[in-house]
Protein backbone atom coordinates (compact mmCIF):
# COMPACT_ATOMS: atom_id res chain seq x y z
CA UNK A 1 0.00 0.00 0.00
CA UNK A 2 0.94 3.38 -0.91
CA UNK A 3 1.46 6.33 2.44
CA UNK A 4 -1.53 7.88 0.73
CA UNK A 5 -3.56 4.70 1.44
CA UNK A 6 -2.29 4.07 4.86
CA UNK A 7 -3.08 7.36 6.04
CA UNK A 8 -6.71 7.80 4.44
CA UNK A 9 -7.47 4.42 5.59
CA UNK A 10 -6.05 5.54 9.33
CA UNK A 11 -8.31 8.46 8.89
CA UNK A 12 -11.57 7.00 8.36
CA UNK A 13 -11.23 4.19 10.78
CA UNK A 14 -10.83 7.19 13.08
CA UNK A 15 -13.81 9.02 11.70
CA UNK A 16 -15.93 5.72 12.21
CA UNK A 17 -14.45 5.49 16.14
CA UNK A 18 -15.34 8.65 16.81
CA UNK A 19 -19.33 8.59 15.77
CA UNK A 20 -19.69 6.42 18.39
CA UNK A 21 -21.38 7.34 21.63
CA UNK A 22 -23.02 6.10 24.53
CA UNK A 23 -26.37 8.05 26.10
CA UNK A 24 -27.51 7.61 29.08
CA UNK A 25 -30.99 7.64 29.23
CA UNK A 26 -32.47 8.94 32.82
CA UNK A 27 -36.21 9.96 33.73
CA UNK A 28 -36.66 13.61 35.30
CA UNK A 29 -36.62 11.76 38.43
CA UNK A 30 -33.56 9.68 38.21
CA UNK A 31 -32.01 12.77 37.29
CA UNK A 32 -33.68 14.96 40.16
CA UNK A 33 -32.29 12.14 42.35
CA UNK A 34 -28.76 11.78 41.31
CA UNK A 35 -28.28 15.51 41.34
CA UNK A 36 -29.88 16.14 45.47
CA UNK A 37 -27.47 12.98 46.19
CA UNK A 38 -24.17 14.29 44.24
CA UNK A 39 -21.64 15.03 47.35
CA UNK A 40 -24.08 14.38 50.49
CA UNK A 41 -24.60 11.79 52.81
CA UNK A 42 -26.22 8.39 51.81
CA UNK A 43 -29.00 6.70 53.66
CA UNK A 44 -27.44 4.30 56.36
CA UNK A 45 -24.22 6.34 56.71
CA UNK A 46 -23.30 6.61 60.65
CA UNK A 47 -23.30 10.09 62.85
CA UNK A 48 -19.88 9.33 63.47
CA UNK A 49 -18.94 8.91 59.43
CA UNK A 50 -20.87 12.08 58.56
CA UNK A 51 -19.12 13.94 60.87
CA UNK A 52 -15.22 12.33 59.47
CA UNK A 53 -16.50 12.76 55.95
CA UNK A 54 -18.14 16.26 56.67
CA UNK A 55 -16.80 17.53 59.33
CA UNK A 56 -18.97 19.23 62.25
CA UNK A 57 -22.51 20.27 61.69
CA UNK A 58 -23.34 24.19 61.62
CA UNK A 59 -26.22 23.35 64.56
CA UNK A 60 -27.23 20.31 65.57
CA UNK A 61 -31.14 19.53 66.49
CA UNK A 62 -32.06 17.15 69.64
CA UNK A 63 -34.00 13.95 68.33
CA UNK A 64 -37.42 14.06 68.81
CA UNK A 65 -40.35 11.40 68.60
CA UNK A 66 -40.49 7.89 68.52
CA UNK A 67 -38.16 6.72 67.14
CA UNK A 68 -36.04 9.73 67.59
CA UNK A 69 -35.13 12.07 64.32
CA UNK A 70 -32.89 14.52 64.70
CA UNK A 71 -31.12 16.43 62.00
CA UNK A 72 -27.74 18.30 61.42
CA UNK A 73 -27.83 21.58 59.48
CA UNK A 74 -24.68 22.04 57.19
CA UNK A 75 -24.44 24.95 54.99
CA UNK A 76 -25.67 24.10 51.77
CA UNK A 77 -27.69 20.54 53.35
CA UNK A 78 -29.67 19.10 55.90
CA UNK A 79 -29.35 15.29 57.37
CA UNK A 80 -31.92 13.76 58.77
CA UNK A 81 -31.27 10.96 61.37
CA UNK A 82 -33.08 8.01 62.62
CA UNK A 83 -31.30 7.26 65.92
CA UNK A 84 -27.73 7.35 64.35
CA UNK A 85 -27.88 5.97 61.03
CA UNK A 86 -28.93 8.87 57.87
CA UNK A 87 -32.14 8.35 56.19
CA UNK A 88 -32.32 11.54 54.15
CA UNK A 89 -30.18 14.23 53.10
CA UNK A 90 -31.83 17.42 51.23
CA UNK A 91 -29.92 20.33 49.85
CA UNK A 92 -30.78 23.64 50.99
CA UNK A 93 -32.50 26.42 48.38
Amino acid sequence: MTRIAVFTLAWLLGLSTAAVADTLDLSPAQAREMFEQAGKPTRGMTQERVARDYGEPASRRSPVGDPPISRWEYPDFVVYFEYDKVIHAVAKR
